[in-house]
């Protein structure tokens, strides 16, 4: 039974398998499989096989089902003689017709969840003896496995899917202003997620107190057609959930008290469930999407968390286009605003060294500076060449302890043998070569702040003395025994994923978690493509006033390039390629060295196979860290490999030192 964990990734098919299955290991002549579900509190028998094989759409109360005794009471049901037996008549009848005697219910349930039962049937009475029970249980808790991932895997299906189409939605909303095609965009979009018969979308006109209809495409939108399309907001189910700002979800009876035109021609055309979702921004309420069903509770809770998305998008799309013209008018004006307070608010704050304004950058200003006045220990996360240290800064500066000092540690530029003395210090004769005290990193950020970046790489011996030092502020020297104590605020940063190093035993949980009080993720350089025009012209003119040049246009071509290219290498590549493009620059045209851009792409072109794709990657880790493999900054560390294991993929792959060299 255990391949049934791995062999099957979907309900149907691994029903199908485990009634074959356990016809060879016991005496079944019928299997079925319930569900429980918690939302009708109903036992669902999903697969029934015996003389005949079909899925079985019966639903029974968890109170009336022999299967609904076992999943609540966590127990085995054995039924020796279903003649005999009088509890749960309408389920033992049903049995009893297919020419079962008896019959046994055993729980499915993991670790993480009671999903519902597997149940035997066999035409002998007395079928399941003490050698079944012993075996059916163990056979119960990998098919309950089995059952969990596949359920899991068509979750996650959903969810990509619900995902997929609501970037599809944002991108329709983001490019389309004008309501009349914008509506109908919509509706296609739902209707692949969530059945409905009509849906419209109710816009709110605050001076008339009114709601305007604008249907979208749905089956019922032609029967429909002649409603009044401007309703009082008074009494109609979208206008309650306008003016209480929440979601109301309403059935026919609901519906059958409310004294309104529109509701009275939805229950004309059997509508049995409506679904109002209020559109709101922070500027007030703007209107509702309205879904409705000719199903009764035909909106599952999942089904209105989507919808509350779709309609969170909608009322951003909405606002947009009535604010368009407004926003056409202040453009310009806007623009010069923006550089102002831009510049007072990084001065403000400190933040004179971080040039950008999007969204992620903003996030992530927004936390350094939410974090800098306490003293928690910050963890900075994110690629190379994201800026993690400028952060790690502008937290010191914008903190109690601005007038004392910041101290930095590259905890992988320093051999591992060093770190510790480096870190904790040493005194005179600690180890061969020591020939005079020394003092720590520790000792020095005392009163201040301490940053360790690449603190990923620190080995697993050093660990636990980081710890105590997190945990108690105190720490000995090497080769002493008395213990120091300091007063330093730790600020940490790695682009290693240190939640994956826990869990393969390379990193210490418990220094993880003292770490990870308050984590800042560093968005990459393709996630800001709105800052790259900014950095160029900073990195620009940063350069040229060093090297006395005078460089005062950058040609659109240009600009577009580099906001198009993926910038592996973040701020610092797009920084290194700026200093590149001063140096070529002779005139006022800044002259940028585009093609070292569609080398790198071309270089990383492959033929769409997971093992090409694969190489390519490993070449462009080895070109990043110059060909050195091994060692704490090595591709292998990069890749997350061993050594070994790295070196016979290149070998396997037939890498080449020209192809990362060059």
């Amino acid at each position: 039974m255990a391949d049934l964990v791995v062999h099957h990734q979907n309900l149907p098919e691994l029903f199908v398998a485990m009634a074959e299955r356990l016809r060879q290991v016991t005496a079944s002549d019928a299997t079925n499989f319930s569900l429980y579900d918690p939302e009708k509190n109903v036992m669902h028998l999903h697969f029934w096989e015996g003389s005949e094989s079909r899925l079985a759409p019966l639903e029974v109360p968890v109170e009336e089902s022999p299967s609904g005794w076992a999943w609540q009471n966590q127990q085995p049901l054995v039924v020796d003689d279903l003649t005999e037996d009088p509890r749960f008549p309408p389920v033992l009848r049903i049995l009893r017709e297919k020419g079962l005697r008896s019959y046994c219910w055993l729980p499915l349930t993991t670790a993480q969840k009671r999903l519902g039962t597997l149940g035997l049937g066999s035409s002998r009475t007395n079928a399941y003896g003490e050698k079944d029970m012993r075996l059916l249980p163990r056979v119960a808790k990998l098919v309950a496995v089995a059952v969990e991932n596949a359920l899991t895997r068509e979750a996650l299906v959903r969810e990509k899917e619900r995902l997929h189409m609501l970037l599809e939605v944002n991108n329709t909303l983001v490019t389309n202003r004008d309501l009349q095609k914008l509506f109908p965009a919509i509706s296609g979009f739902i209707r692949r997620m969530i059945r409905y018969d009509y849906a419209s979308v109710a816009v709110y006109d605050e001076s008339a107190h009114s709601l305007s209809l604008y249907p979208l495409d749905s089956p019922l939108t032609t029967g429909l057609a002649g409603m009044d399309t401007t309703l009082p907001v008074k009494d109609t189910p979208a206008g309650r959930a306008l003016m209480e700002r929440e979601t109301k979800i309403f059935n026919r009876e609901d519906l059958m008290g409310i004294q309104s035109s529109f509701v009275s021609q939805m229950l004309e055309h059997g509508i049995q469930s409506l679904c109002c979702i209020p559109l709101t921004t922070r500027k007030g309420e703007l209107g509702t999407l309205n879904l409705a069903s000719r199903e009764e509770r035909a909106f599952a809770p999942q089904d209105v968390g989507f919808l509350q998305q779709v309609a969170a998008q909608v009322a951003v799309a909405l606002d947009n286009a009535r604010a368009y013209r407004e926003i056409a008018q202040l453009t310009e004006k806007l623009a010069s605003e923006k550089l102002y307070l831009e510049e007072e608010i990084r001065t403000e704050l400190n933040f004179e060294e971080i040039v950008g304004e999007s969204t992620a950058l903003k996030r992530v200003l927004s936390q350094a500076r939410t974090v800098a006045p306490s003293d928690a220990t910050v963890l900075i996360l994110g690629d190379t060449g994201t800026g993690k240290e400028l952060i790690a800064r502008a937290i010191h500066r914008t903190s109690s302890r601005k007038e004392r000092l910041l101290v930095k540690l590259n905890c992988a530029a320093i051999p591992t043998g060093l770190l510790e003395s480096e870190l904790f210090g040493h005194e005179k004769g600690a180890f061969t070569g020591a020939i005079s005290q020394k003092v720590g990193r520790l000792e020095l950020a005392d009163k201040g702040s301490l940053f360790l970046d690449e603190v990923g790489d620190i080995p697993l011996e050093l660990q636990p003395k980081l710890l105590r030092v997190l945990q108690d502020q105190e720490f000995e020297r090497l080769g002493s025994t008395r213990t120091i104590k300091v007063d330093i605020r730790m600020v940490a940063a790695t682009n290693r994923d240190l939640a994956r190093t826990v869990a393969e035993k390379e990193f210490r949980s418990d220094l993880y978690y003292r770490l990870n009080v308050f984590p800042i993720r560093m968005p990459s350089l393709s996630e800001r493509k709105t800052d790259i025009p900014l950095l160029v012209r900073h990195f620009v003119q940063k350069f040229s006033r060093g090297m006395n040049k005078q460089i005062e246009i950058i040609p659109s071509s240009t600009m577009s390039a580099l906001v198009n290219w993926e910038w592996p290498g973040n701020v610092r590549e797009l920084e290194n390629l700026m200093e590149r493009s001063v140096i070529l620059s002779e005139g006022p045209v800044l002259n940028a060295p585009l093609a070292e851009l569609r080398i790198g792409r071309e270089g990383l072109e492959s033929d769409g196979t997971l093992e090409s794709l694969e190489r390519q990657y490993i070449i462009r880790v080895l070109r990043e860290t110059g060909g050195v493999i091994a060692g704490p900054r090595g591709a292998a560390v990069r890749l997350g490999m061993k050594r070994t294991t790295l070196q016979s993929r290149i070998l396997k792959m037939g890498i080449s030192r020209q192809e990362y060299e060059s």
